[in-house]
């Protein structure tokens, strides 16, 4: 890059292990890409502070707000977010420049004595922060003629995996991305299918973030962009946002770009909301056609997730959300 070719380029993270880790990886592709050293700089967000469960301060921008602050303020070069922690308004000053190829999204369980979730016992406790798991691990806990304690959880990987090792809990459920970023991805002892349980919009993708008027380096980093990952992402945020829910909502969302015969490329989009204790869960999907050009097919990207949310909310996704987000 032209100025300060040889000044390090400063990169914002969380300082948890697994955002050390998905950081890690993204600054060895930057540095591949520009040449240049880069430099991690940890910032504590007021999420990794707050000891509050996600659904009580908001989940909203909690793990992210810090870090667009240090960007604006000029104090790192670019920062790296789990993009299911970003809010889905774009502040205008700074640009979302690269969604990398996507880590699997399933959400994983790990369970005592290796079970899976068919497995466990009636009356197991399940540890899980998220309302979104909550809704869906007591809906088929149900269908199985069955039922879950889902305990409210807080902490980095260790500490919830800890639970389970210690005997406090029979299982807890985590992002399968994050394990295998982490390197815990044996603790797994079953992938959850997402026909059961949908994970979060935007679950095992990153986002890459830098000041809207660095057009530089921004054309750097799009350059680790992919288009079909961003083209998913786009419409499982375009569905959160429409619905008007934050990220510690109980919504769940995955689309999947797909290749079908005579070159015709389809995005298939499934999104659910649900009540917390599983009683009621709205489950829709949806499939568009993907055009070939990126601009279009964003564009149909977030209009099929508007579609989908609008179909969500005449089926009364609405009132299953609790207080929703403006």
């Amino acid at each position: 890059m032209s100025t300060n070719a040889s000044r390090p380029l400063k990169l914002g993270t969380r300082g948890s292990t697994l955002a050390m880790a998905q950081s890690g990886q993204v600054a060895e592709r930057v540095r591949q890409l520009t040449g240049r050293p880069v430099e991690l700089v940890g910032i504590t967000t007021y999420g990794d502070v707050s000891r509050e469960h996600l659904s009580r301060i908001g989940g909203t921008g909690v793990f992210v707000s810090a870090l667009r602050d240090a960007l604006l303020a000029g104090e790192v070069d670019f920062a790296v977010h789990s993009l299911k922690d970003l809010p889905t308004a774009q502040p205008p000053r700074l640009a979302l420049a690269a969604v990398p190829v996507r880590e699997d999204p399933r959400d994983a369980l790990i369970a005592r004595d290796g079970l899976t979730f068919e497995q466990l016992p009636d009356g197991a406790r399940v540890g899980t922060g998220s309302p979104r798991r909550m809704a869906q691990l007591n809906a088929w806990a149900r269908a199985l003629g069955k039922r879950v304690e889902t305990v409210p959880i807080r902490g980095n990987i260790e500490r919830r995996l800890g639970f389970v090792s210690s005997g406090e809990l029979d299982a807890v459920v985590l992002a399968t991305a994050g394990l295998r970023r982490a390197g815990m991805a044996d603790a797994i002892t079953e992938l959850l299918d997402p026909g059961t349980v949908l994970p979060a919009p935007g679950q095992g993708a990153l986002a890459v973030e830098c000041a809207a008027s660095n057009e530089e380096l921004t054309a750097r980093l799009a350059e680790l962009d992919d288009l079909r990952t961003r083209v998913a992402v786009t419409a499982e945020r375009s569905l959160l946002s429409a619905l008007e829910a934050g990220c510690s909502a109980p919504v769940g969302a995955l689309a999947e770009v797909r290749d079908e015969e005579r070159d015709v490329t389809e995005l298939h989009l499934r999104g659910v909301v649900g009540t917390t204790d599983g009683t009621t869960l709205v489950q829709l999907s949806t499939t568009g056609s993907v055009p070939e050009s990126a601009a279009e097919s964003l564009a149909r990207a977030e209009a099929l997730g508007r579609e989908l949310a609008d179909e969500m909310l005449a089926k009364g996704a609405a009132g299953l959300m609790g207080e929703r987000a403006h």
